[in-house]
């Protein structure tokens, strides 16, 4: 019965994070510097609102869009990137932002329309795109210190061009986008029928400057869809709680697909998000900081070993060329892991523009990694 399977489905891969992630629980003793996954444990308060939500019974079934408190906590929480969002008819909470990636590209995306991806890219949107018989468009942005610009998406439009993905902070590289160079692509943008989909799922950890949301730019307010979550901010990526955001004439078709796929998320997560969008606003703060003192002190060391790396402003994550040693990416990883048990993920994961590069996650203590770190370089000395 195999040749009765979607062969769209067949021909996707599992993501090349999950494959190395999964890969390394065969080595004991690894030191893993591979997945998103905050360290930090959820903060106690969001948790107690989960623990009271079940001792309430708030174990049924919400409104399709969420529990409007929710809804009304979102809305306010983005109020700082001066956007307004409706909480009745603009925000719909989802299954983590995975999931309204998902409905948000089921509800624009037709076949053999064209989404343009800055490239390197997080692995979750070009499946998607294809399960829909859409095509995913890479723009190279290796040569420009993994920025995407106005001016290099102009080459990619055509008359397919359906959607165009923003995600700043970005994953796997770090890097964000300025609200110039924001700017700039929402004037390219602004009287082409194009959607935005803007990634902002790390809004919250941007080091150098303030997070700016190209929604709130009023010449695409009406074109671009906001994607965020509770996962990276509080650290509660088990809790699955994402939100999408966008004018009421998107939202109304999208709940169509959310409520056909997942009715409603988990109520007692719900719960738990609201207080963390209510009495948990600074609880990034201290991982924030942290986060800068972990991103500098690996880029410090980067550079140190020679190798050629972009400072990320933003996210957990650090992405430096090892394109001086001749070896692909997947072969470095494995190697890597094989000699001296370190784990990071392999670029050519991040779509055929990341081999060349690994991506490193510092989202571990500062002890764990210097010792990765110093294995590393015992490693790239002995490929020298």
């Amino acid at each position: 019965m195999d040749h009765l399977l979607n062969k769209r489905v067949k021909d996707i891969q599992i993501s090349g994070i999950r494959k190395f992630y999964n890969m390394v629980s065969n080595y004991k003793d690894a030191i893993s510097l591979t997945i998103g996954q905050p360290d930090f444990p959820t903060p106690d308060h969001i948790k107690d609102a989960a623990k009271l939500a079940l001792d309430n019974n708030k174990t049924v079934y919400t409104h399709n869009a969420g529990i409007i408190e929710l809804r009304k906590a979102i809305s306010n929480y983005y109020k700082k990137y001066n956007l307004e969002y409706n909480p009745e008819d603009e925000i719909i909470v989802t299954n983590g932002a995975s999931e309204a990636i998902y409905i948000a590209l089921n509800t624009i995306l037709e076949k053999d329309c064209e989404v343009i991806l800055p490239a390197p890219v997080y692995p979750g949107y070009e499946p998607v795109i294809k399960l829909l018989e859409a095509k995913p468009v890479y723009v190279d942005t290796t040569k420009n210190d993994f920025k995407i610009t106005a001016e290099l998406i102009k080459p990619h439009l055509t008359d397919k061009t359906r959607c165009i993905i923003i995600p700043s902070p970005s994953n796997p590289t770090g890097v964000m986008l300025n609200k110039n160079e924001l700017l700039e692509i929402a004037k390219l943008l602004k009287d082409k029928d194009i959607f935005i989909l803007s990634d902002e799922i790390y809004s919250e950890l941007s080091y150098d400057f303030e997070h700016t949301s190209i929604a709130s730019f009023k010449e695409v307010f009406d074109k671009t869809i906001v994607i965020n979550g509770l996962s990276k901010s509080h650290s509660m990526t088990g809790f699955r709680i994402g939100y999408v955001l966008s004018p009421s004439y998107i939202s109304k078709e999208m709940i169509k697909v959310h409520q056909y796929i997942n009715s409603c998320a988990c109520s007692i997560s719900q719960y738990a998000a609201l207080e963390a969008l209510t009495n948990g606003l600074l609880d990034c703060n201290i991982m924030k900081e942290e986060y800068k003192k972990r991103r500098d002190f690996v880029y410090k060391k980067l550079i140190k070993m020679g190798l050629d790396t972009v400072k990320p402003n933003g996210a957990f994550y650090i992405f430096p060329s090892i394109k001086k040693f001749n070896i692909n990416s997947l072969e470095f990883a494995v190697k890597l892991l094989e000699t001296q048990k370190v784990a990071v993920i392999p670029g050519d994961a991040f779509s055929p523009l990341g081999e060349g590069y690994i991506r490193i996650s510092y989202a571990s203590s500062i002890e764990i990694l210097k010792k990765g770190l110093e294995k590393i370089q015992k490693f790239l000395e002995g490929l020298s």
